[in-house]
């Protein structure tokens, strides 16, 4: 568990290093988009990475480390916009988003030492594949969610999906020796 706490500290400080960079590109643009925005573009991310899996043929030659990195990222705004709501302008200096990134991040990894702990680790055998599926099996159920506007008879709610797609990302860039 000591290494996959290591490793995950990494992967994150990697997207993280990505979000600074956008932040100081762009601005806090990003604010104006609403959950199903955020949720659409992660959908985005997950099929071309499902794309890249399946075919033999790329056009553009690149792997699904980006994409897995849009993901954690994208996740991550939507979990700032769901705890903030949504913003008619950019309203975040880089300190600010930063320090709500770092707060969402924490979450997710707290949530994933839980899950870690009680699934001992059962992640290690998985392929990217199927983390890639469960990503998007994740994203179906949050489109779901926002469909029934939040409401959910006995399921968790948007946040546990989104931080449960950050753990996947995490996990398949893991996996993908991404962050050694």
């Amino acid at each position: 568990m000591k290494n996959t706490s290591q490793e995950y500290d990494k992967v994150i400080g990697i997207c993280r290093d990505l979000f600074i960079k956008k932040m100081t590109d762009y601005g806090s643009a990003w604010r104006i988009l609403r959950l199903s925005s955020l949720t659409d573009q992660i959908f985005i991310k997950a099929q071309r990475i499902r794309s890249l899996q399946q075919n033999d043929i790329r056009k553009i030659d690149e792997d699904e480390t980006g994409e897995f990195i849009g993901i954690i990222n994208y996740c991550t705004m939507a979990l700032i916009q769901f705890e903030k709501g949504i913003a008619n302008q950019p309203d975040l200096n880089i300190e600010q988003a930063v320090d709500l990134y770092d707060s969402k991040t924490a979450l997710s990894k707290s949530l994933m030492e839980d899950k870690n702990h009680d699934y001992g680790e059962a992640w290690r055998e998985m392929r990217v594949s199927s983390l890639t599926d469960l990503i998007l099996q994740k994203i179906l159920r949050v489109k779901q969610i926002e469909d029934n506007k939040g409401k959910t008879i006995v399921s968790e709610g948007l946040e546990a999906n989104y931080q449960d797609m950050i753990n996947y990302a995490v996990f398949a860039l893991i996996l993908m020796k991404f962050a050694q």
